[in-house]
């Protein structure tokens, strides 16, 4: 039974979109006096060519880590003096399916993204992260175009 929570979650890649979103976000929590959660995913593709390549499941770890710190100090440093982010969620896997889980596990959470605005061609062959998002989303989700 997924739990039931409120206020807002932004979705952090380290891209400019996502500080967008992260600066909506905040003012959106701030005007609302909810909660503000940090969520990157850190995608498979990326992790299938690290250990195609070899690399040691620390070093492995190691490299998830800082994609996720990366990622969450870009939009910490964005938001800082509007509202402190209450929680980072580090996950790893498919971005738009793990956002997806989270979003089910944690009904009442409210999510933010931006919108990479990746070419017409790429989106109709592979579909956004964004895209996927709204269209199998059980909650609220605001896309930022950035």
């Amino acid at each position: 039974m997924p739990k039931v929570t409120s206020g807002f979650v932004v979705a952090c890649d380290g891209s400019n979109h996502s500080v967008e979103a992260a600066r909506m976000a905040a003012g959106l929590a701030k005007a609302t006096g909810q909660s503000l959660k940090l969520l990157s995913v850190f995608p498979s593709a990326r992790l299938e060519r690290l250990i195609i390549g070899g690399v040691t499941p620390e070093n492995i770890d190691a490299e998830v880590e800082s994609f996720g710190r990366e990622a969450f100090d870009a939009v910490k440093e964005a938001v800082r003096g509007t509202t402190d982010p209450a929680e980072e969620i580090l996950l790893r896997g498919d971005p738009a399916k793990e956002i997806l889980e989270y979003l089910e596990a944690n009904a009442g959470a409210h999510l933010v993204l931006g919108r990479r605005g990746h070419s017409l061609v790429r989106s109709l062959t592979l579909g956004s992260i964004s895209e996927k998002v709204v269209r199998h989303a059980t909650g609220p989700v605001t896309v930022v175009n950035g």
